[in-house]
């Protein structure tokens, strides 16, 4: 017999699907039949340029750490040194970011959960706005028995300011209903949509926190992966991106209730090397309480010196980070394309990650108009067995809290060819 815990998890089917997925992916020699997968938030554009810095280092030498437990589980002193450095020149602080700021884990996956364990307790909440990154809810709530209360927006953008009103009134009913809200919670640039906060909406969420005595965490993973959307008409341009910590919060709320977290999965394109930061630059407490168990989450000591081999090197982090962003520009404009010759409808204004937030379902309903208009939520399970069927593998809009049948994640940071592939798929799947 198993405890509720194991009970539950071993129900967890749709985790599992993602794996059996992974392990067998489409390729067009060697693997024909397999799945072609735009749905797992990876960049493989600079594969070949990390692979090449990291196999040019000597990541374990004479006077090396990396085979014992470094400085400890909470980050070794070298990381943090170049980790701080790195965001005091990219993220554009108000108050430097020191050592003694930074809380290092094996993933930001880690960091969350560290989060949700430290700022709430067993039954209560935590704000996140639909749509959102599905995993999220596992991140807050699989372990510690925090509950996530999601946001909708209706009508609203859900990046615009006017999206504070719909995060109060969720806050309020969620206290008056009995979970008590103890944080809010951005994904910035956001995942799956692609976009970026503006600064006065930022401020105004946080004047939000404040007034509510909340805390505010920014998971701004996606950071340095901001590029030039060449291809959407747009009658504004969108957002640039503005870290949190780049805004002088002293008359905005308590800096102790504010916390940023990044890792290095997303913008160096390596899910693989499992390193996740956590900054928190007024309380010492929530730290502490961090660290408490950061022996469940302790980064590797060789992945602690392949990222502060990267990080320490200035011409070529400066290098890679732009490549990546025009490489991401680049294959965004070749998505769109292949999308509108399918005569797939994508949400404009895309500019950060690796996201195309795709409306299958319109389409769906012009090649099927006997599903007629009404046919509601069954639209997303009706075009996902489809995609299944013709195995290609995107995120569908239920599994991300979309407000809206039938729409979609797409990710398009995959070697042209098999995006190429992936869209013919979808296509035929809804044709």
């Amino acid at each position: 017999m198993l405890s509720t815990r194991g009970t539950n998890a071993s129900a967890a089917v749709g985790e599992r699907l993602i794996w059996n997925i992974i392990s067998n992916l489409w390729h067009p020699v060697t693997n024909a039949s397999g799945y072609v997968s735009l749905g797992v938030a990876e960049n493989a554009l600079m594969h070949d340029e990390l692979r090449d810095f990291l196999n040019s280092k000597q990541l374990v030498d004479a006077k090396s750490k990396a085979l014992t437990y470094g400085d400890g589980p909470s980050g070794s002193k070298h990381v943090k040194e170049a980790v701080s450095s790195f965001f005091n020149s990219y993220f554009h602080p108000v108050a430097g970011v020191k050592l003694e700021h930074l809380f290092i884990t094996n993933g930001v996956t880690s960091a969350i959960e560290h989060a949700a364990l430290a700022l709430a307790n067993p039954g209560d909440g935590i704000l996140l706005g639909r749509p959102y990154y599905r995993s999220f809810l596992h991140d807050i709530g699989f372990r510690t028995g925090v509950k996530v209360i999601s946001v909708s927006f209706g009508d609203i953008d859900p990046c615009g300011p006017d999206c504070v009103t719909r995060y109060e009134e969720a806050l309020i009913a969620s206290n008056t209903n009995g979970v008590k809200i103890r944080a809010l919670m951005l994904c910035h640039p956001h995942n799956p949509l692609g976009r970026c906060y503006s600064r006065g909406t930022i401020i105004a969420l946080m004047q939000l926190c404040q007034k509510h005595e909340i805390h505010f965490i920014s998971d701004e993973i996606y950071a340095l992966s901001v590029w030039e959307n060449a291809i959407d008409e747009l009658a504004t341009a969108p957002e640039p991106f503005h870290s949190t910590l780049s805004i002088d919060i002293a008359d905005i709320i308590d800096p102790a209730r504010v916390h940023v977290l990044w890792g290095t999965s997303k913008d160096f394109g390596a899910n693989g090397l499992r390193l996740g930061v956590l900054v928190s630059q007024a309380n010492d407490r929530f730290l502490k309480a961090c660290e408490t168990g950061s022996l469940f989450s302790c980064a590797s000591s060789l992945v602690e010196n392949a990222v502060t081999e990267v990080l320490r090197d200035e011409k070529f982090l400066a290098n890679f980070v732009q490549t990546n962003c025009d490489r991401l520009s680049k294959a965004y404009t070749h998505a769109v394309k292949l999308l509108d010759g399918c005569g797939i409808e994508h949400m404009k204004g895309v500019n950060a990650a690796f996201f195309l937030w795709v409306d299958l379902g319109k389409k769906f309903r012009e090649n099927h108009p006997e599903t007629g208009e009404g046919n509601g939520e069954g639209i997303t399970h009706v075009i996902l067995q489809k995609l299944m069927q013709k195995k290609v593998y995107i995120v569908s809009g239920d599994a991300a809290g979309a407000e809206h049948p039938g729409w979609f994640r797409l990710v398009f940071s995959q070697p042209e060819h098999v995006v190429e592939e992936g869209v013919r798929r979808i296509a035929e799947a809804i044709s």
